[in-house]
């Protein structure tokens, strides 16, 4: 006999995979049950690796965000979530924003769910999907074939809905920061895709956990483009003294410490 915990789990799994990442709360709504039942039967489900738990949602293990996407979502976890928060308080119920792909930008599109009226374009599937089905909330997908690692898009078509835009903030991530050269990524794509939201946005906002200002094994190679006067850096500690000079015109927010230096 099917107990009513394993009917749970099975009907969980199905909306995941179907939706690929929804809220304890959505789920609550849809299976008209309480989101303690929904913790408690999805507890199990993410100990066994049938789905994943992310800041406030579940995600789909078979969906296009396969696990080197999700693992790095793990890595330095607290300081990503700190930042996101920091920036959902910078945007403001009706803003307009680009959002490139990445784990701290998928963190950031979590703590956007509390805002409203947000108009967003995205080459990422993930924060697509996380921010389409508010209400109120217009949401562009750019591009139409997507990554396998990450669920990103840099086709052509995605640009072109990028460089359409006209947008209050680009949100921007990077693999790794260097005091002279700047922050960096591994693909020239990545490049091209911040260049066009820059350009689509009245301001940039740059998120990067304090991981980024260290020494990398595999250093990133391709420089983003420079950030304008007064635009703003969020991160979770204050960055080294080295890089006090190249961030003196930036508006800096250091999360853990609600502090800002520049």
């Amino acid at each position: 006999m099917t107990s009513p915990t394993s009917k749970y789990s099975d009907e969980i799994l199905r909306r995941v995979d179907m939706m690929g990442t929804v809220t304890v709360q959505e789920l609550s709504q849809i299976m008209g049950v309480s989101d303690q039942t929904i913790r408690r039967v999805t507890r199990p489900l993410a100990e066994s690796g049938a789905l994943s738990k992310v800041h406030g949602a579940l995600v789909s293990n078979k969906s296009a965000l396969d696990p080197p996407f999700l693992s790095r979502m793990n890595l330095n976890r607290e300081a990503k979530v700190a930042i996101a928060q920091v920036v959902a308080e910078i945007v403001k119920d009706g803003d307009s924003l680009a959002i490139d792909t990445g784990s701290t930008s998928a963190f950031i599109a979590q703590m956007l769910r509390e805002r409203r009226e947000l108009t967003v374009v995205t080459n990422s599937a993930f924060v697509a999907s996380t921010l389409a089905m508010i209400p109120g909330n217009n949401v562009s997908m750019a591009g139409t074939q997507l990554r396998d690692h990450d669920g990103a898009s840099f086709d052509r078509s995605a640009f072109q809905v990028v460089e359409r835009a006209r947008v209050d903030y680009c949100i921007l991530s990077a693999s790794m920061a260097h005091p002279e050269k700047g922050f960096l990524v591994h693909e020239q794509c990545e490049v091209e895709m911040a260049v066009a939201m820059m350009e689509s946005a009245a301001r940039s906002i740059m998120a990067v956990d304090a991981s980024k200002f260290q020494p990398q094994e595999r250093k990133p190679a391709l420089r983003q483009p420079n950030l304008h006067d007064g635009d703003i850096l969020v991160t979770d500690v204050a960055p080294p003294d080295a890089f006090r000079a190249s961030f003196a015109h930036l508006d800096v927010h250091i999360s853990s410490i609600d502090a800002k230096i520049g």
